[in-house]
């Protein structure tokens, strides 16, 4: 999903290459969007689907409630929704053939053991869980208000998820940086198993591939500890 001003469309053609170079099975890919403009003629184009949200989140990963509608243009089965930012390392067939039929999420590296995932990437069973999507539709408010996060009302809703295989999907911030102050001089290294890394919040690829942590200038003081070494796996995946 693409919407707003903050990913352009070399992010999706970026991901769209690398899916590519990570699959043997025939593979669509689809872009919802608010903005074709540019996008690879290969990605499979359409309109953001329509989710009734509150001004205040309507430009935030609330707007991913949006695909557990049913129906869902034209797709069927498991699809495998990921974010815009991530870095494809290894093979995503495995991603569709493991427990195929259940919703599988990344268990959220920072709530370990509490039984919520992480929606940078997953699978939906189109149609499946259509009652997270009608119940959130009925109050919108009280649901945000309640979870704050959307993957955290999602996890509450589904008592079955599975989580992958914590060797497929690693967080780059949380699992592979060094810790502060080796961060400096050591690169982040890349698991032999593992097929995506996530870049939540910052930095993001672009940033890490610059060797650089943006920071707030008014927060300007971490600076101290947001210092990285570029990867050349990072480049080398991404680009």
């Amino acid at each position: 999903m693409k919407w707003g001003s903050r990913y352009g469309p070399e992010f999706v053609n970026r991901l769209y290459a690398s899916i590519k170079r990570h699959t043997k099975k025939t593979t669509k890919v689809y872009c919802f969007t608010d903005d074709y403009k540019d996008i690879n003629e290969h990605v499979i184009c359409k309109p953001l689907p329509e989710v009734k949200l509150p001004n205040i989140i309507s430009l935030t990963p609330w707007r991913k409630l949006s695909v557990w509608q049913f129906p869902l243009y034209n797709l069927k089965g498991d699809v495998l929704f990921l974010d815009l930012d991530l870095v494809i390392t290894g093979n995503l067939d495995r991603f569709f053939d493991y427990k195929p039929g259940s919703y599988c999420v990344i268990e959220n590296w920072t709530q370990l053991g509490q039984n919520i995932g992480n929606t940078s990437c997953f699978r939906i069973p189109v149609g499946k869980y259509v009652s997270i999507f009608k119940n959130f539709e009925k109050d919108p408010v009280k649901i945000w208000k309640r979870f704050h996060i959307e993957q955290t009302y999602i996890s509450n809703e589904i008592r079955d998820q599975v989580f992958w295989p914590s060797d497929w999907c690693k967080s780059f911030k949380h699992n592979l940086l060094p810790k502060w102050p080796s961060r400096i001089w050591k690169p982040a290294i890349l698991p032999d198993d593992t097929s995506i890394v996530a870049f939540t919040g910052k930095p993001d690829p672009d940033d890490v591939i610059n060797g650089n942590w943006p920071v707030k200038k008014s927060q300007f003081y971490k600076k101290i500890y947001k210092q990285l070494k570029a990867p050349k796996w990072v480049a080398n995946n991404w680009i």
